[in-house]
C-alpha cells in the first residue's frame, strides 16, 4: 500500500470513528432496543447497527472498490483479504453498553492483501483514542506506545480472561489453567476483546486470552499490539486467520513461550 494511501486511510478512518463515537455519546442515555444473536448473552443493539451501517456508509461512498467486513451485516461478502478490507467491530462490549455504558469500543482494522496496516480502538466514553499505522508505530491519544522490551517474569504478570476458560472445552485443561492463574500475579476481565488488546499494547495488561473471537473482535488490536512488539497468536501459537472465529492470545513478548508450553499446548 503506497504511503500516501495509508496516511488518508488513517486521517479518514481516525475521522469516522470519532465521529461514530459521538452518536453514541449523544444517545448514551436514551432508551435503546436490545435483541439476542446466538444466544442471550450475545446481545446486539440498534446503536450496534446504526454506527456500524454509519461507517459502512462513508467507506462505500469513499471507496467504492473496498471489502469491508463487519459484524451486524452492513458489510460484504468478504471470502479474502486481496485489497483493501476494513474489519469494523462497531460496539466491541455491547453487555457493558447496555448494562454500564462505558467500557465498550469502537473498533476498525485496516487490511491490504492480508497484511494490516491500520488499526483503532476507540474507547468513547473514556475518550481514549489507541491507534497504529504498520511501521510507524502505537499511539493513545497521540502519545507513542513505548515498545514491550522490559523484562517481565510470569509470576509478575497481570492477564484478561473472558469467561470461557473457566467453562470446560476441547481448547485447554482446566488444572493447567488453575495452575496458570496461581503462578501469575492477577486476573481481570473487561468484557471488550478490542480494550483488553489495547491494555496490552499500553502495558497495563500482559496478556489476554480468549477462547472464540471473531475477526472483528481481534482486527484492529492484532495491529496495535504488533507495533509495540508484542506478540498474537491462536493458543497453539499459529498465525490468526483473519477471516474465521478463532482461540487468541495476545501478550507481552517476555512471557508468550512460557505461557503457551506450560498451560495452553
Amino acid at each position: 500500500m503506497h504511503k500516501q494511501l495509508q496516511n488518508e486511510l488513517l486521517t479518514q478512518a481516525k475521522q469516522w470513528t470519532l465521529e461514530a463515537g459521538e452518536i453514541i455519546k449523544d444517545n448514551i442515555h436514551q432508551p435503546t432496543a436490545v435483541a439476542t444473536k446466538s444466544n442471550h448473552k450475545d446481545l446486539v443493539t440498534v446503536m450496534d447497527e446504526r454506527v456500524e451501517k454509519f461507517l459502512t456508509t462513508n467507506i462505500k461512498q469513499k471507496y467504492p472498490d473496498h471489502q469491508i467486513l463487519a459484524e451486524e451485516g452492513f458489510g460484504d461478502i468478504v471470502t479474502t483479504l486481496d485489497g483493501v478490507v476494513w474489519i469494523i467491530d462497531p460496539i466491541d462490549g455491547t453487555m457493558n453498553f447496555v448494562h454500564q455504558k462505558r467500557n465498550f469500543a469502537i473498533s476498525v482494522g485496516i487490511y491490504y492483501d492480508n497484511i494490516g496496516y491500520i488499526g483503532i480502538i476507540y474507547d468513547v466514553m473514556a475518550n481514549q483514542l489507541y491507534y497504529a499505522l504498520k511501521d510507524h508505530g502505537a499511539y493513545k491519544n497521540e502519545e507513542k506506545l513505548p515498545t514491550l522490551k522490559n523484562d517481565l517474569l510470569l509470576s509478575e504478570s497481570v492477564l484478561g480472561f473472558n469467561h470461557s476458560w473457566l467453562m470446560k472445552n476441547r481448547y485447554i485443561d482446566e488444572e493447567n489453567m488453575q495452575n496458570l492463574v496461581k503462578k501469575i500475579r492477577g486476573v481481570r476481565t473487561y468484557g471488550s476483546a478490542a480494550l483488553q488488546f489495547a491494555y496490552v499494547a499500553e502495558g497495563s495488561l500482559d496478556g489476554y486470552l480468549s477462547m472464540r473471537l471473531s475477526p472483528w473482535d481481534f482486527a484492529a488490536g492484532l495491529i496495535i499490539v504488533n507495533e509495540v512488539d508484542g506478540l498474537t497468536t491462536n493458543i497453539s501459537g499459529e498465525p490468526l486467520d483473519l477471516l474465521k472465529q478463532t482461540t487468541v492470545f495476545t501478550c507481552h513478548p517476555q512471557i508468550q513461550q512460557k505461557i503457551l508450553q506450560n498451560y495452553l499446548t
